[in-house]
């Protein structure tokens, strides 16, 4: 489902945490054990242009799988309901499990909802944007396994149904299913999965979507991404770069096309430049200014192309904005965030869980 952000006002985030842990004996002389989960919730609230106020709550744990195991970092699981008050709604379920001393990498990601969003045409008499609405529900699996040291590799299945209905029938309504079959390899040398200060994270993920696997007609996506992190005042800090590519080849539907905007580059929000694929650089400079919050300053620039609109392609589209963030765990360097940006002619706000890459 395609995300579209962000304009004015921002409220922001609190944030509490409950642990659990056991109280150790009064007469015991030894430390408390560690515990194995550690819970959150988060308050989410926002606004966005497109979806006006959004209200909603995402309680998420971190746990180890197996308490013996040392070498796995610990696995992240949590839930997502948002509402917004332009009647869209969204109900989500993220997962990333790390288990058997990291040799064994998997992803779930459940979502449900209905977004009220708009996309702008000018093949018609009164170019403008117009509203769609679009009941969605997703599903994507990807499990994978080490093949060496630092290498990755693994399958994966991506389902979605898509009902879409459009203002003033400037399209026809469309009822979409894909099933699709994922190739996937990852090359990763970061010191840590949720917050790095150095390494590199090298993704390619290919989905296919045949006619013999219940498409009615077939299509290609391939996925890519660089990032790079560099160490700066003595590890305090962090410099991250970052290259993503999304390239969709074949038959690709108006639900499957790529929208300026969200993680791949900061300050779209309209909705307006959407296309089969795009490209996207980035760099983002990380400052913790204390153990619990830091800011983020980042620019870059992308282009799109397969866009309705021709004169939108291999066009320039630049983004710069800054950030606050929030340690939303205390035994693992996890944050959440929000962020502020500007593009060409737009802007956005932007609630992170997690670093933007």
């Amino acid at each position: 489902m395609q995300k579209i952000l962000p304009t004015i006002l921002l409220l922001f985030c609190c944030s509490w945490a409950w642990t659990q842990a056991k109280l150790a004996d009064s007469t015991a002389t030894s430390k408390p054990k560690t515990k194995n989960i550690d819970f959150n919730v988060m308050p989410y609230v926002n606004y966005n242009r497109t979806l006006d106020f959004m209200f909603g709550a995402i309680p998420m744990m971190m746990y180890k799988l197996n308490k013996t195991d040392t070498i796995s970092p610990k696995s992240l699981s949590g839930i997502s309901a948002v509402y917004t008050t332009n009647k869209s709604y969204f109900v989500a379920s993220f997962n990333k499990w790390y288990f058997k001393e990291d040799k064994w990498r998997a992803q779930l990601f459940l979502a449900t909802g209905n977004q009220n969003a708009q996309f702008y045409v000018d093949d018609i008499d009164t170019p403008d944007f117009y509203d769609y609405a679009t009941k969605a529900s997703v599903a994507n699996i990807i499990v994978q396994r080490k093949i060496v040291k630092a290498l990755y590799a693994g399958l994966g299945y991506a389902y979605a149904h898509y009902n879409t209905k459009y203002e003033d029938d400037v399209q026809p309504s469309s009822v979409t299913q894909t099933n699709g079959i994922q190739i996937n390899m990852m090359y990763d040398t970061r010191n840590a999965v949720y917050y790095p200060t150095q390494g590199d994270k090298v993704k390619l993920r290919w989905i296919n979507y045949p006619t013999w696997f219940g498409n009615d007609i077939s299509a290609n996506k391939i996925l890519s991404e660089y990032n790079k992190y560099f160490p700066m005042r003595n590890g305090t800090d962090v410099l991250a770069a970052r290259f993503s590519g999304k390239f969709g080849l074949g038959n690709i539907t108006f639900e499957q096309q790529v929208t300026i905007g969200g993680e791949d580059i900061r300050g779209y929000s309209e909705g307006k430049y959407r296309g089969d694929g795009l490209m996207a650089l980035q760099g983002e400079y990380r400052y913790n200014f204390n153990k619990k919050m830091g800011l983020v300053g980042f620019a870059g620039v992308a282009t799109i192309y397969g866009s309705d609109t021709s004169d939108f392609n291999w066009n320039l589209y630049p983004g710069a904005g800054i950030g606050y963030r929030y340690r939303a765990f205390k035994t693992e360097k996890f944050n959440v965030g929000l962020d502020a940006a500007v593009g060409k002619g737009d802007w956005g706000l932007y609630f992170r869980i997690g670093e933007a890459f």
